[in-house]
């Protein structure tokens, strides 16, 4: 299956985490909400500029930043 950066998902897809390619406080932020391996995404909506999106994330709407979706990586295997 392909994988791509979460910050590359459409509004309305869905998709799921493959990896993190981060480290320090922005993966401990990212595994506090539950973005881990293996946890199913949606991406929900982006903002008028495009950035931030709003992603459904285990049952929470969780706006990141395209910077930092960038370090996430999934795949549309749902």
């Amino acid at each position: 299956m392909r994988q791509f950066p979460l910050c590359d998902m459409k509004t309305g897809t869905y998709a799921r985490v493959v990896r993190l390619d981060t480290k320090g406080d922005l993966r401990r932020r990212f595994m506090d909400i539950c973005l881990v391996e293996g946890a199913p995404v949606e991406c929900l909506r982006k903002s008028p500029a495009g950035d931030p999106k709003a992603y459904l994330i285990r049952g929470a709407v969780i706006a990141i930043r395209k910077e930092d979706a960038a370090t996430v990586m999934v795949e549309a295997d749902l």
